[in-house]
């Protein structure tokens, strides 16, 4: 099912003609301009949306990003979009979640041609050490399942300075590819890689990607620091990700897990 595209950078129906089979699983609409697809399918998530519910927008004029912090888009440089997706049971059962999408981002990635992806716990989408791109989740409860609203946002070309607080220095497909991927064709990997993988998290939780997960993690064995705020909490060794999503750091004490909350993971200065 799908709406009319009008003047959007995105044609539903022609994006829906390539996701094959898996187009029943998916309801599109495409926005020219919204403050934010995150908020207004979660809002619409409350009021009854179908799970498998997309919303794409060339521009975002409010865009979250991880703590509170914006994501602004322009037509053309960016692919902004939001997917709404059901599992049952309670949230305990969406631990490593943002994991499970990073994944899915990089595969979808990797398969539409683009060398050097790479994963940062717990959110953060590299290319070559740049931030290519980033990944928002919001929960919702829904009687005996939980509704997620999942937010990604991809630089196709170099966005302009000021228009996030960057921890990164940013990056772009426009950087490592001679042309760019059509978007319909980008947007259509991406979501039938994120089925493919939010189906096998959904059967085995994180623990089932792990590994995988693991082999794109550009920290891997690193030394790092975590930040609470702008206060340096702890430092060690970056092992990675446990089953269940939790950052493992190997410190003077042991091994110590973390889940993300506003800790920020950095490089030593």
């Amino acid at each position: 099912m799908s709406q009319p595209a009008d003047s959007c950078l995105i044609d539903p129906r022609r994006l829906l003609s390539l996701l094959g089979p898996a187009a029943v699983r998916f309801t599109v609409e495409a926005l020219p301009e919204c403050v934010s697809t995150s908020t207004l399918l979660l809002e619409r998530a409350r009021h009854g949306a179908p799970a498998g519910s997309l919303l794409v927008a060339d521009r975002q004029t409010g865009g979250r990003g991880r703590r509170g912090r914006s994501w602004l888009s322009r037509p053309d440089d960016s692919l902004t979009f939001s997917l709404l997706w059901a599992f049952d049971g309670g949230v305990g059962r969406l631990s490593g979640l943002s994991l499970a999408v990073g994944l899915a981002v990089a595969r979808a990635l990797e398969n539409s041609g683009v060398p050097g992806v790479g994963l940062k716990w717990p959110n953060d989408i590299l290319l070559d050490g740049g931030k290519l791109g980033g990944i928002l989740v919001d929960l919702e409860s829904d009687h005996e399942r939980m509704l997620t609203v999942v937010g990604i946002g991809l630089n196709l070309r170099m966005p302009p300075a000021g228009d996030e607080e960057f921890l990164h220095p940013p990056a772009a497909l426009a950087q490592v590819l001679r042309q760019l991927p059509d978007r319909h064709q980008l947007l259509a990997q991406l979501l039938l890689d994120l089925a493919d993988v939010l189906d096998r998290f959904a059967e085995g939780g994180f623990a089932v990607l792990r590994g995988d997960w693991q082999a794109r993690h550009v920290w891997q064995d690193r030394p790092v620091r975590l930040l609470d705020g702008e206060r340096i909490d702890r430092r060690g060794v970056c092992l990675g990700a446990d089953s269940d999503g939790a950052l493992l750091l190997q410190t003077a004490a042991g091994v110590e897990r973390c889940f993300s909350g506003d800790v920020s993971l950095r490089l030593p200065e």
